[in-house]
């Protein structure tokens, strides 16, 4: 084999394992990525099945429950707009409340419940996460276009 050849396969081989090595990078990071949707994006099935995102918004009053095992807890996220039932089964963060906001990851079930793997909550009186106050800010400004838009239809 002359020395331009083998040249020309070295470089040849650097090219592919570069090729690997980012392809391997990049299916890593796409598993690992996470998605922000807001309860209304979830009820209107724009939300990822199968796949593992956050969902964020208001804890609903009085939808708090826990079961009898100590761990496992239901309550609701919503927008404003739309409701969005939610399962934890773990230790909350002690600043969860009803009424605060909340961003809680996982998947959702078949049955329209949203199984929380994880649950973060608001650090302090006036915060709201940053996916969170656009997502209810956003429902709202929707909630208001389609009542407009009803009572000016003749």
């Amino acid at each position: 084999m002359k020395a331009r050849n083998r040249r020309f396969a070295w470089i040849g081989a650097g090219v592919l394992l570069l090729a690997v090595a980012a392809g391997l990078v990049l299916n890593a990071f796409r598993s690992n990525l996470v998605f922000f949707f807001s309860p209304s994006d979830v009820a209107e099935n724009r939300a990822p099945q199968g796949r593992a995102f956050r969902i964020g918004g208001m804890v609903v009053e009085k939808s708090l429950t826990r079961a009898s095992d100590g761990l496992t807890v239901r309550f609701a996220v919503t927008d404003t707009v739309k409701t969005v039932p939610v399962v934890y089964t773990g230790i909350l963060p002690d600043l969860f409340k009803e009424g605060k906001g909340v961003v809680a990851q996982g998947k959702i079930g078949a049955d329209g419940v949203f199984h929380a793997t994880e649950v973060l909550a608001k650090h302090d009186e006036n915060y709201m996460p940053p996916e969170a106050a656009a997502a209810v800010s956003q429902a709202q400004s929707r909630a208001a276009m389609d009542k407009a838009a009803k009572t000016l239809k003749p």
